[in-house]
């Protein structure tokens, strides 16, 4: 005689996933570095962005930040960029992630929007995750020699390659996650037009150290950010590249605090 029944069996299923899924974050910085080049002149941003997922691995997205100094274009001095693309695990643990980026400056000035496909392989071994990608911007009126030399010209259009790895590990038993960041670019050494080139160096390192926290619903931040570039090739491209108070370069090394909340 059996002691007790058995659960229905519709009791103990889970609820089928979502075809769609969206998700968002929120985020308050006190320097916004891009590829560890300052794009808010040293200064506080507020970022956002918001991403649609579909259970086949395509998903559309799209995020922005305020900007100041560097990448200040007029208009509303925003920075919108419009993502795509398409995320799969190809074998257990290791994903590929495809896709493209549109930055874009709404209402600032003309010719300096840009498109830049990129590439992604992510895999987790444990509590390390290890990202590495590769994005390559074919050549754009954005991206061009504009400065001020006789090897440039308006109209130049030129390309950039971008190659990066990403490392994280959580601490057992805390809510401390650590990471680290290193990037290589390589691109036109000039400008472009108002200062849009995403290597404005031609070549470059950056690499970031640093650690989050979760505390609640949030995650608190703090990393050092660097870069390999020279105070002659900052004094180059001057006045762009450097702060608006003070004249320095917008590359120099920085410790970047943030306050993020994901949904």
């Amino acid at each position: 005689m059996l002691c007790c029944t058995a659960a229905p069996a519709f009791a103990q299923e889970e609820a089928p996933p979502k075809p769609v899924t969206v998700s968002g974050n929120i985020a308050l910085v006190s320097d916004y570095r891009f590829r560890g080049v300052s794009q808010s002149d040293k200064g506080i941003a507020v970022q956002g962005g918001i991403t649609v997922s579909h259970e086949s691995g395509l998903y559309g997205g799209v995020w922005a930040s305020n900007l100041a100094g560097w990448g200040t274009f007029g208009g509303s001095n925003t920075e919108l960029d419009l993502i795509a693309g398409y995320k799969r695990e190809l074998t257990d643990g290791l994903t590929v992630d495809v896709g493209l980026t549109w930055y874009m400056y709404p209402s600032g000035a003309d010719k300096t929007d840009f498109a830049e496909p990129y590439v992604k392989l992510s895999s987790s071994l444990g509590p390390v995750s290890v990202l590495a990608g590769v994005a390559y911007a074919p050549s754009q009126e954005a991206l061009g020699n504009w400065s001020n030399t006789p090897e440039s010209k308006a109209g130049d259009k030129e390309d950039n390659l971008y190659l990066w790895a990403d490392i994280s590990s959580g601490i057992p038993k805390t809510p401390i996650t650590l990471k680290a960041h290193l990037g290589y670019s390589e691109g036109n050494p000039g400008l472009g037009p108002n200062g849009t080139s995403v290597a404005p160096t031609g070549r470059y390192l950056d690499w970031l150290i640093g650690a989050d926290a979760a505390v609640g619903p949030l995650t608190l931040g703090i990393a050092y950010v660097d870069t390999d570039i020279s105070a002659a090739d900052s004094a180059y491209i001057q006045p762009n590249f450097s702060r608006v108070k003070d004249g320095k370069s917008i590359a120099d090394g920085a410790v970047v605090f943030s306050v993020s909340a994901a949904f």
